[in-house]
């Protein structure tokens, strides 16, 4: 028996067929819909466990069970499919082992688990693993830039498929051509997903045992005996701290190996999936109500909620933001929920002006006039931040724009100019230029609004976070109750007994 609890195999089932992993990606598509179903409820159950492990040291067995077999399912896919191509077999719908599959994956449920190693191991412990795993699955890579603005900078790469990827291409190419999947390319391959899955194993708490900087190819595990690692628990590197101690002398630490006491089956695996979704929109839920209420914790005395001061400048005549369309059966409704538009300007060594108006008339007033175009606006938070401006070429303007009848909101003068505007639908035009028309505009810009309907939103998305909340832990909880209906026990095995001291 392999001496680590994770056990991969994958058996090359030849002949395999010359063309068909050209579809394989169709073919697996209703497996990737249920696994992405799947691997929600995945990350949900795992948050469950986690808190469990810290306070009573044991991993949930119904929960385990579900875990190992989404890795499972997960695993017989990737075999199946581009992480392998190692059979044509389509893989089964289920969370169980299917062990005449040509690829199975077991893992050895933990009687006890380190309270202490929960806190870091799938962060911190679990780096150099990361980085390793990374290259074989995405090929990702953390450069160094020193040509990046400022005194450089750190640039992460991502490569799709990583090494086990470029493997399993080549091999494709080489079967489609010959006949035959190079056996020294697919068992490499194999030792790739095995290492990944030992260390998904870990990071996500299902194991205590760390992941062996060890390449095992090949088909099969490597047969090692049992072999107590130092410190006798065979869980946790901290000799004898009781916080990251997960065994006692002479109590086993693993259940007897391919043993499987709950079967989760369709109606409560189904369960478990909506659950998670529950969950999963109530955390969104939560983030828009935090959003909300961080937005709203900004509004002044006036009742306006404002954005931060935004410089803007040009060497030419206007500063504009054109073609802000206001359109659609929503046009009250956003009118009443927004409020007035407040834009107020300052000019930093000179009168200022500020308007809107019709796009279409704005056009014609700057038809030819030197201005720039504003495409974005954000809060600067340095020196090459802010407005993004296309500069259009031409002449200074004929006339001062506080003399144009055309605007529908409009502001001039020295200091800060301040301009109220209700939405109203049309396509509008947002104009910043120095009051006697000259070049070298700069001033600050902030924009503001009432916003009435934040109450509203941060009251709603707090309660329906909580009623989401509260009907996804119910049904998580019911599908743990119906996977829990423990089997007919197997036939007894002597469990593996460590020694050492707490």
């Amino acid at each position: 028996m392999s001496a680590h609890p994770v056990r991969v195999r994958g058996h090359l089932d030849e002949p395999l067929s010359r063309g068909l992993w050209l579809v394989k990606w169709l073919l697996a598509l209703p497996h990737y819909l249920v696994l992405g179903l799947l691997w929600i409820a995945f990350a949900v159950l795992t948050v469950i466990a986690f808190f469990a492990i810290l306070f009573t040291g044991r991993y949930p067995r119904p929960i385990f069970e579900f875990n190992v077999g989404v890795l499972r399912w997960t695993w017989r896919v990737a075999f199946y499919g581009y992480g392998a191509l190692g059979t044509d077999r389509y893989p089964p719908f289920t969370l169980g082992p299917a062990p005449d599959y040509p690829a199975t994956l077991e893992i050895d449920y933990p009687l006890r688990l380190s309270r202490g190693l929960v806190l870091v191991k799938w962060w911190l412990l679990a780096i150099p693993h990361y980085l390793i795993v990374g290259l074989f699955t995405s090929a990702a890579v953390l450069l160094w830039r020193d040509d990046l603005p400022g005194s450089g900078g750190p640039v992460h790469s991502l490569g799709f498929g990583g090494l086990v990827g470029l493997l399993v291409v080549i091999s494709a190419v080489v079967l489609l051509l010959r006949g035959r999947y190079p056996r020294s390319i697919f068992d490499f391959v194999l030792g790739m997903n095995r290492w990944t899955l030992r260390v998904a194993a870990y990071a996500t708490l299902m194991t205590d045992a760390y992941p062996p900087f060890r390449l095992d190819a090949g088909e099969e595990e490597p047969a090692e005996g049992p072999q107590p690692p130092p410190g006798g628990t065979g869980l946790s590197p901290a000799g004898g701290n009781p916080l990251f101690t997960g065994a006692e002398p002479g109590v086993a630490t693993t259940a007897p190996p391919r043993q499987q006491s709950h079967v989760w089956s369709a109606g409560a695996a189904t369960a478990a999936v909506l659950g998670s979704l529950l969950a999963f929109c109530a955390l969104g839920a939560t983030a828009a109500g935090t959003g909300t209420l961080m937005l709203d914790s900004t509004r002044g005395p006036d009742g306006f909620v404002d954005t931060g001061i935004e410089r803007v400048s040009t060497s030419t005549y206007a500063l504009t933001v054109e073609r802000v369309e206001i359109a659609g059966q929503g046009v009250g409704f956003v009118s009443d929920a927004v409020g007035p538009l407040r834009v107020q300007v300052t000019g930093v060594d000179r009168p200022v002006f500020v308007g809107i108006a019709p796009h279409r008339e704005v056009a014609t007033y700057l038809d030819g006039v030197a201005h720039d175009q504003v495409t974005r606006l954000v809060v600067s938070r340095g020196p090459d931040d802010g407005a993004r401006p296309v500069r259009v070429p031409g002449r200074a303007p004929v006339i001062r724009p506080g003399t144009q009848p055309f605007w529908t909101a409009q502001a001039e003068g020295i200091g800060r100019q301040t301009l109220t505007w209700d939405i109203r639908p049309g396509e509008w035009a947002l104009v910043v230029m120095n009051a006697d028309a000259s070049a070298q505009v700069s001033a600050d810009v902030r924009l503001g609004a009432p916003l009435a309907w934040t109450g509203t939103l941060i009251t709603g998305s707090f309660v329906a976070a909580a009623v989401l909340f509260l009907a996804g832990g119910g049904l998580i909880t019911l599908g743990v109750r119906l996977a829990a209906v423990p089997l007919p026990p197997l036939p007894a095995t002597s469990p593996t007994v460590v020694s050492g001291s707490v």
